[in-house]
């Protein structure tokens, strides 16, 4: 199973690590979609075109970064529910802990390769869309650097008071949703267990 889309090449990875990443400090409630990833994205940018050992591909500087930058403004068991499917309904408190956790070493590892990546490139935001019958928005935004400008959208939605990312398209596809169907493969050979021991097995073998 490949575990990376292959809409995901390298510029479009370096996109695509700069425009999801968040800010460390908390959304407010006062902040729109747009403003969110426009921070989210500066950010970023800034810290991974500078940092050396990003830039190396160090696995824990990127491991910390993800965990104070991305993971407070991402709806992870909304991302993850997603990407299973309807068998989530089917999984234990466990079987649904241990998905979230090897999904999250999963991104991890599609982000070391693109924060490698990033170099000159800028961020604007194109506008922002409201889906009708649902509190999700989803903002548009451009990419660019060296080579041709690269379209991204974002889905969010409000979780309480404060905006949480839940996809992210590129290329025009959504990331969550591409994961699904690759998912699908492995829920009909072997159920939530399988799904688990593959991720497992490819984490542990990229580790490597």
């Amino acid at each position: 199973m490949n575990m990376v889309p292959n809409l995901l090449n390298t510029t479009a990875l370096a996109a695509f690590a700069g425009a999801v990443t968040v800010l460390a400090a908390p959304a407010h409630a006062s902040q729109t979609p747009d403003a969110l990833v426009r921070q989210i994205s500066t950010e970023v940018i800034d810290v991974a075109k500078t940092d050396k050992a990003i830039q190396a591909g160090d696995m824990a500087r990127i491991t910390a970064l993800v965990d104070s930058k991305v993971m407070p403004s991402v709806n992870f068991e909304v991302a993850t529910r997603s990407a299973v499917g309807p068998q989530w309904r089917s999984a234990t408190p466990e079987q649904r802990t241990r998905l979230q956790a090897e999904f999250k070493t999963l991104l991890l590892r599609l982000y070391a390769g693109a924060l490698t990546q990033l170099k000159d490139q800028t961020v604007s935001i194109t506008r922002t869309l409201p889906t009708p019958g649902s509190t999700q928005v989803i903002v548009q935004s451009e990419v660019k650097g060296s080579g041709e400008p690269i379209k991204l959208d974002y889905r969010l939605d409000k979780a309480g008071e404060v905006w949480k990312i839940i996809d992210v398209n590129v290329g025009g596809i959504w990331l969550v949703q591409n994961y699904r169907s690759q998912f699908a493969t492995e829920l009909g050979k072997g159920g939530i267990d399988g799904l688990i021991n593959t991720l497992a097995e490819r984490n542990k073998a990229a580790a490597k």
